[in-house]
């Protein structure tokens, strides 16, 4: 009998401006415990993602990433108090209930990938 257990997915995100991609995530709360010149190993709990050194406008602007949170209320009034739509010139659009039965808004960061930062809805 083998053993099948997963331990992680990981999706490859690219970045335009591999500096400032980095920056941003930072700034969400992301940590950021390795890094070299074209990767970096981002997590948040255990959520993670490696963000690249790599971009193709064509597949930066149609990758979406979602994150499940336990309270967007509160990372919504982060990424605002933190001014991160100013600062790093992106779009955020306002939480929503999304008939998914999911409350989240949208955040598209500077290389063009859209995330949807959500949580269930009882």
């Amino acid at each position: 009998m083998s053993n099948l257990t997963t331990i992680e997915l990981k999706a490859f995100v690219p970045a335009r401006d591999f500096a400032l991609s980095r920056q941003f995530y930072q700034d969400l709360g992301f940590v950021m415990p390795w890094s070299d010149d074209n990767l970096a190993y981002l997590h948040h709990g255990k959520c993670c993602f490696m963000l690249q050194n790599f971009y193709v406008k064509e597949l930066a602007e149609n990758l979406m990433m979602h994150l499940l949170v336990e309270d967007v209320q509160a990372w919504w009034d982060k990424i605002n108090a933190q001014d991160i739509g100013g600062r790093y010139g992106v779009r955020i659009v306002p939480p929503q209930d999304q008939p998914w039965q999911m409350r989240d808004f949208v955040l598209i960061d500077p290389s063009g990938v859209l995330w949807r930062i959500g949580q269930n809805l009882e």
